[in-house]
C-alpha cells in the first residue's frame, strides 16, 4: 500500500502535479463556498469560458496568456452586470448570453489569428504537464486568495449574505465585489491547467457543495471543502497515474463521486440516513398529543 503511494513520487512531474493538485483543492474550496452561498454557482462556469478570448489575444500579442485571460474573464461580469442593469434582461439569460458569446468569440479569434494553441489544452487541462513556473504561479495565487479571505472575512460574510444591508452601512461593496471577482477569475486561471475550462466548474463548486451538505457554517464549509478538495484533485490524479486514464476528467469525477456518497450518506442531509419525514410527523404528532394531556 505505501508502495502505490510513494511510487509516483519517484517522478518530478508527479510531484509538481500533486502540489498543484493540493493548492486547487483548497483555493477552489475557498473561493466556491462564496459562489455557493450566493447561489451564482453558474458563474464560474461563465468566466471560465470567457478567458480564451483573452488567451487567444495574448498569444496573438506575445504577452503573458495568464494576464489576457484574467483581462478577458474579469471584463465577462462586468458584461453580464451592465446588461443586467441596462436592461428587462435577467441575469441568467445575461450569463447564458455572455457565457456562449465569450466561448464563440476565443474560437473565432484562435482560428483566425492561426495560434498555436492547443485548443485540446485549454478545454479540459493537462495537469501532468505543468512546469516549476506553473506550481509557484499557482501557490501565489493561493496564499494570497486565502491571506485576503482571512484578513477580509467578517466584510465579505456581510456582503456575502446581506448585499443591501453592506452597502446601507457604508462597505465599498463595489471593491468587495471586484475583489470576489479577481478571485473567482484567478482560481480559474490557475485551475485550467489541471481540469480545463470545460470542467473548472466541478472543482470550483464540486468540495464546497459537498461540504455544504455536512456543516453549517461558512467557515467551517471552507475548512471541510478544502479536505474534501485535497482529497479529490489527489485522488484523481493517483487514479490517472495508475489506470492511464485523463486527469482532468479523473479529479472531477472522484469530487463527484465524494458528493453522491455525501448526497447519500450525509448524517443529516443524506438520502439514506437523514430522519424520514414520516417519522418525524410520527414523533410531532406524539408531543402534540401529550402536550393536550
Amino acid at each position: 500500500m505505501l508502495n502505490l503511494l510513494l511510487e509516483p513520487l519517484t517522478f518530478g512531474f508527479m510531484r509538481d502535479a500533486l502540489l498543484i493538485a493540493t493548492c486547487l483543492g483548497v483555493l477552489c474550496s475557498v473561493v466556491g463556498s462564496y459562489l455557493i452561498v450566493q447561489r451564482q454557482g453558474i458563474l464560474g462556469d461563465v468566466i471560465a469560458h470567457a478567458v480564451l478570448p483573452g488567451i487567444a489575444i495574448a498569444l496573438f500579442l506575445g504577452v503573458d496568456i495568464f494576464l489576457g485571460a484574467f483581462i478577458s474573464g474579469t471584463f465577462s461580469t462586468f458584461v453580464i452586470a451592465w446588461i443586467e442593469s441596462q436592461s428587462r434582461v435577467k441575469i441568467d439569460a445575461a450569463m447564458a448570453l455572455v457565457f456562449s458569446g465569450f466561448l464563440a468569440l476565443g474560437i473565432m479569434l484562435i482560428s483566425t489569428f492561426k495560434s498555436k494553441v492547443d485548443l485540446h489544452h485549454f478545454l479540459f487541462g493537462d495537469i501532468l504537464g505543468v512546469t516549476t513556473a506553473d506550481v509557484w504561479r499557482t501557490l501565489i495565487i493561493t496564499v494570497i486568495t486565502l491571506l485576503l479571505v482571512k484578513l477580509c472575512y467578517k466584510e465579505l460574510l456581510f456582503y456575502t449574505f446581506d448585499p443591501l444591508g453592506a452597502k446601507a452601512s457604508g462597505l465599498p461593496v463595489n471593491l468587495i465585489n471586484f475583489g470576489l471577482t479577481a478571485a473567482i477569475t484567478l482560481t480559474i486561471i490557475a485551475s485550467m491547467q489541471a481540469v480545463g475550462v470545460v470542467l473548472v466548474i466541478s472543482l470550483l463548486i464540486g468540495p464546497g457543495v459537498t461540504a455544504y451538505l455536512l456543516v453549517k457554517e461558512l467557515h467551517q464549509m471552507m475548512f471541510v471543502g478544502s479536505i474534501i478538495g485535497v482529497i479529490g484533485s489527489v485522488g484523481g490524479l493517483y487514479i490517472s497515474y495508475y489506470q492511464n486514464v485523463p486527469s482532468g476528467a479523473s479529479i472531477v469525477l472522484f469530487i463527484c463521486g465524494l458528493f453522491l456518497f455525501t448526497f447519500l450518506f450525509s448524517p443529516t442531509q443524506g438520502i439514506l440516513t437523514r430522519p424520514r419525514r414520516k417519522n418525524r410527523s410520527k414523533i410531532l404528532s406524539q408531543v402534540s398529543s401529550m402536550k393536550r394531556r
